[in-house]
């Protein structure tokens, strides 16, 4: 047991490096979609900001795969790391 509580700091830089990224990631989104509107009346003078209305969907479509594949691996090793502490202290108290 001892050879794998060693190996937790590494899980532990790990978790955070990933933690670290999905958080990247959230704040980038957010930066992108500070300026899109849930609705736009347009006419066909102002047809450049459905334009960039369009763009900038493009781009989150773009991203949310890999937010959701990071979200994924967060709450993974998070129950992970949980699971780990946890058999350690059944094994302790038995």
């Amino acid at each position: 047991m001892s050879s794998l509580m060693s190996y937790m700091y590494v899980v532990w830089i790990v978790w955070a490096a990933i933690i670290t990224i999905l958080l990247i990631l959230l704040l980038y989104r957010s930066n992108l979609t500070r300026y899109e509107e849930d609705q736009i009346f347009l006419d066909d003078a102002a047809s450049h900001q459905q334009h960039q209305q369009e763009e900038i969907l493009v781009k989150v479509n773009k991203i949310q795969p890999l937010i959701r594949v990071v979200t994924g691996a967060t709450c993974l090793l998070t129950v992970g790391i949980i699971g780990v502490y946890v058999w350690d202290a059944v094994q302790h108290l038995m």
